[in-house]
């Protein structure tokens, strides 16, 4: 009688076991439908959804996996919105589907936000290219494509019911005013996944493993007034500080590309609002810089160099009665540097993946801020792949096609833990 018991529980495990890996198989040689693909792509391109204003997109997103089965009890919002400076008027999206195949939770993202030139888009098609035919607008598909590729391979998992490990689709807000929607989620809200790819870029291919970190800094800065024809000598200008302060900058190397003792980073003064007439002596001045560097402790001497100029620049500029301005700084942390290890079971899934639709990916690492460092400081390894991007930010914007396409091919097999 122990005999038989064992001997079907031996079936019974072997059964199981052949069943997974037919599962397995049947996801393996699952193909994304590219003709939906391309009708989804196009359908979230069209809809506006600057930063702060992804409301509109978020409930496209959810229409279309609504119309694939999709329960309601699989969405959630969180509440990223009503931490953020730019109030929106919609939290973070995210998706879990409970898993039909053992492993860790695997999760696909993309952010729903937009910059203002690409309001008022509309996507056409030219050849194998995707276009905005309002001349005055970019196309977004910075990240409309990355949703597209996310929400495709969601779409394709609940239509076909292919077999996949536990999944997470995350959606997120304001990436493109501070990567505000990734900085305020949570590990637990996304089912603290093990493996997460981001998608956003041009080429699949190419691998993104790490990003730099980024520092802003507010320069204010207070002069004295006076009329600059009758008592120039009595006013303290705000420009004229400004200016020696970022000559100084400039002459000793801490302005652009930053290289010093092996080190590198990059700093910049973007934004100087003052004055008002040019009989006024400059009152006050506002500036606006930034840092970044891989090397957080690099970066910031580079920012204690920025404080320095316009401290010393202050004491320089004086009053015939030898009064002198004042200056002001405030700083945030925009997002921290992050590299993944080549290892990390994300960037080894995502190079297979890569590898398995026929091309030959490369790792990189990024001088600009990603979704990824804040997904990374929350906990959660991230690679960033590509999906077709190209002169984004312009209204010469366009979605490669092929790349498009490529990604969502990448994407299914991650998904479905190939």
């Amino acid at each position: 009688m122990a005999r038989s018991v064992k001997g079907s529980q031996r079936v019974s495990k072997s059964t199981k076991a052949s069943s997974v890996r037919d599962e397995r198989q049947d996801a393996a040689t699952a193909r994304p439908d590219l003709a939906r693909a391309r009708r989804v792509v196009l359908d979230l391109l069209g809809i506006p959804g600057k930063s702060g204003e992804e409301r509109a997109i978020a409930e496209r997103i959810c229409w279309w996996l609504k119309e694939a089965g999709c329960p309601r009890s699989a969405f959630s919002f969180d509440d990223a919105h009503t931490k953020t400076p730019l109030k929106g008027d919609v939290g973070n999206l995210v998706v879990q589907l409970p898993g039909t195949l053992p492993g860790p939770r695997r999760l696909l993202m993309a952010h729903m936000d937009t910059v203002p030139v690409c309001v008022g888009t509309k996507p056409v098609v030219s050849g194998r290219f995707v276009k905005s035919g309002n001349a005055a607008t970019g196309l977004g598909g910075d990240d409309r494509a990355g949703c597209a590729v996310a929400l495709s391979t969601a779409l394709e998992i609940l239509e076909k019911k292919l077999p996949h490990p536990p999944l997470t689709f995350f959606f997120a807000i304001q990436e493109e005013v501070g990567l505000y929607g990734a900085r305020f989620a949570k590990a637990a809200t996304l089912g603290r996944p093990k493996l997460a790819f981001n998608f956003d870029g041009g080429a699949v291919e190419k691998i993104t493993v790490g990003a730099t970190g980024g520092y802003r800094l507010d320069i204010a800065i207070e002069g004295i007034p006076s009329h600059a024809g009758v008592a120039p000598e009595k006013g303290v200008s705000a420009i004229a500080i400004a200016a020696l302060a970022i000559a100084a900058l400039v002459e000793d190397g801490w302005h652009g590309l930053v290289e010093k003792g092996g080190k590198r980073g990059t700093s910049n003064i973007g934004v100087i609002q003052s004055g008002a007439a040019t009989n006024v002596v400059a009152e006050s001045a506002v500036l606006r810089a930034e840092a970044r560097g891989h090397d957080p402790a690099f970066r910031e001497r580079i920012v204690k160099a920025i404080e320095k100029a316009f401290t010393d620049a202050v004491k320089k500029v004086r009053s015939v009665d030898g009064k002198t301005g004042k200056v002001t700084f405030t700083g945030r942390l925009d997002y921290e540097a992050f590299r993944l290890a080549d290892d990390e079971p994300c960037v080894a899934a995502a190079v297979a993946a890569v590898q398995a639709i026929g091309r030959t990916p490369r790792m990189e690492v990024s001088n600009g801020g990603l979704d990824a460092n804040w997904m990374a400081a929350n906990g959660i390894p991230t690679v960033t792949l590509g999906c077709g991007q190209m002169e984004i930010h312009t209204t010469k914007e366009q979605l490669d096609l092929d790349a498009f396409e490529a990604a969502c091919a990448v994407a299914l097999r991650l998904a479905t833990g190939q």
